[in-house]
């Protein structure tokens, strides 16, 4: 496989940046053209910070948040963003909070789920899931339902790419969208044009990376 990997970097703070590939990859549930690298935000320290300052932006001044839930490994950027929100100050309704930061477990049937140390944190919860990615959004609606499953409430959804606008009603705040990615496109996994115009698949991509084929 021919690795090449473009940087993409937020208008809002260029360290705040990922990397993309143009191809043909598969995922669980569907296709997609263009391959989208988060591990810069979630593994180095100063770009996770970084990034973790642009997601808190739309949350400071509003949005009462006790628990962030973090999918796809966000946990660094997670805790990041918790101490951003709980900074004292005016402009932060969370000032002086102990924001939890806590990630699901996936059983072995597929379900999201939380061990009894964890989901007293989602229960009676203003909460916001984090992700590094949305596309096209089943996670997160599994996500969604989980939270409101142990009784929390969703107070926000936030993410570093998102190819929707809006999942279960709610507002995805993300830093890079369709219009940073222009012709990107996801396909269903089972009619997928790609596949019908007999273009190799690349690489099998998730939200841990790629594994070229």
């Amino acid at each position: 496989m021919d690795v090449k990997l473009q940087d993409l970097r937020s208008e809002r703070n260029p360290k705040a940046r990922i990397k993309i590939m143009h191809g043909h990859f598969a995922r669980s549930h569907s296709h997609v053209n263009t391959y989208i690298d988060i591990s810069t935000v979630k593994c180095r320290c100063n770009n996770a910070r970084e990034t973790a300052r642009v997601l808190a932006e739309p949350y400071l001044s509003s949005t009462q948040i006790d628990t962030i839930v973090c999918l796809d490994g966000m946990e660094t950027v997670g805790a990041f963003l918790a101490e951003l929100l709980m900074e004292p100050g005016n402009i932060s309704v969370n000032g002086g909070k102990n924001i939890s930061v806590v990630a699901p477990e996936m059983n072995q049937l597929g379900q999201m789920m939380f061990r009894d140390n964890t989901k007293r944190m989602i229960g009676g919860a203003h909460v916001l899931i984090l992700a590094g990615s949305v596309n096209p959004g089943r996670t997160m609606m599994q996500a969604i339902d989980t939270v409101v499953y142990y009784g929390g409430n969703v107070c926000g959804v936030c993410a570093v790419f998102s190819a929707a606008s809006k999942v279960a009603g709610i507002d995805i705040h993300a830093i890079f969208t369709m219009r940073e990615i222009p012709g990107y496109q996801v396909y269903p996994g089972h009619d997928c044009p790609l596949c019908r115009q007999g273009v190799k698949v690349d690489a099998i991509v998730n939200s841990y990376g790629y594994s070229g084929l």
